[in-house]
């Protein structure tokens, strides 16, 4: 049967392959750093999100020598908006490690695939299969989808992992088994969907346990998750008269680590204390505190920023701290500012 599921499977896949910036022609193989930057750029994003930022690190990093060679500061800004920022760290210590350690040149095996910075079993197995067309089971969440669904695994997730992981590794075809993989990431992202999956067009209906017993839509079923905890904090921008931000730093480890932000206080949880969280600004000055604020989920926690805002008495406010710089709002497309600063700065411009 794992035969006939590979064999529909690519026929539907040579009429209906999805055209991605990052996937070769019918025929032509991807080269490994290309698989690689897209793989990274793909988790915890979608493929409409990732397109253009692929294209702009492609443009000005086309190799992964050219990649090693940046400064991390312009590989973060480039990374600003995608989210999830310490893939961008990682991905720049993997392409120093792939230039120190195979001369530029991506591994096939996977154990030194793994060993490299932010290289999971998901990832090196993508590599493997689309670069190398070795035969490695690539799963990730759309392939998790497939499986569950054409076995009718009812164990929730993330406690079915394993058994997926087996049969989907049961599945891959000793021929083209680069092409397979892109097919069931295909089949999961345009057929085999979360909500209202498209049973009657799929390759895999006629084998599909999952359907014979009614259950697709129920599959894959997961474990509740824990309710999210809330963080409030206070955020101060502080400008100068001609109009810039202070911007500083924050510590190249932890949550959004390397990136710019501007001040705040202590994100903490519960109520926020608008006269405590005044006493932590980054300089005194005539603070005012905006009506409304800002909100931003981060995978474990919820985030709700109040704003403060204020002029600058002088421009030496600068030299506060390393890293703490002047930045004028038409260059902020240069910096390292994750979304959840974004919206801070242009609430308070727009306050």
């Amino acid at each position: 049967m794992t035969t006939t599921h590979a064999a529909r499977l690519l026929t539907w896949y040579d009429r209906h392959r999805r055209t991605l910036p990052w996937r070769a022609p019918p025929g032509g193989r991807t080269s490994p750093y290309l698989v690689w930057l897209s793989e990274i750029m793909l988790q915890q994003t979608t493929v409409a999100t990732v397109g253009d930022y692929f294209h702009r690190f492609v443009n000005r990093w086309p190799t992964v020598e050219a990649l090693a060679a940046a400064p991390l500061d312009e590989v973060l800004s480039a990374w600003a908006g995608l989210g999830y920022y310490a893939r961008a760290r990682n991905l720049h210590a993997c392409a120093n490690a792939v230039m120190a350690e195979y001369a530029g040149h991506f591994p096939e095996d996977e154990a030194s695939l793994l060993a490299l910075p932010g290289i999971g079993r998901y990832t090196a197995a993508a590599i493997r299969a689309i670069a190398f067309d070795r035969p490695a089971s690539a799963v990730d969440g759309n392939v998790e989808r497939v499986i569950a669904r054409l076995y009718a695994i009812e164990t929730p997730l993330p406690d079915a992992k394993i058994e997926i992981a087996a049969r989907a590794a049961d599945l891959v075809p000793p021929d083209r088994p680069g092409d397979y993989a892109q097919a069931m990431m295909d089949l999961g992202a345009t057929v085999c969907t979360p909500r209202n999956p498209s049973c009657v067009i799929c390759p895999l209906m006629a084998g599909c346990l999952g359907r014979a017993q009614g259950i697709v839509e129920q599959l894959p079923q997961r474990l509740p998750k824990a309710d999210k905890p809330t963080r409030r904090g206070l955020a101060f921008v502080l400008m100068r008269k001609d109009g810039a931000v202070l911007l500083r730093k924050r510590p190249a480890k932890g949550l959004l680590g390397g990136m710019d932000e501007v001040p705040s206080s202590v994100w903490r949880e519960g109520e926020l204390a608008i006269a405590d969280a005044l006493k932590e600004a980054p300089v005194p000055a005539n603070w005012k505190v905006l009506d409304g604020g800002i909100r931003h989920t981060f995978t474990h926690f919820h985030l709700e920023l109040a704003i403060a805002r204020a002029i600058a008495a002088t421009s030496g406010l600068a030299r506060l701290a390393p890293g703490t710089d002047w930045v004028a709002v038409d260059r902020m497309t240069e910096r390292a500012l994750p979304t959840v600063m974004r919206k801070v700065i242009a609430h308070a411009m727009q306050a």
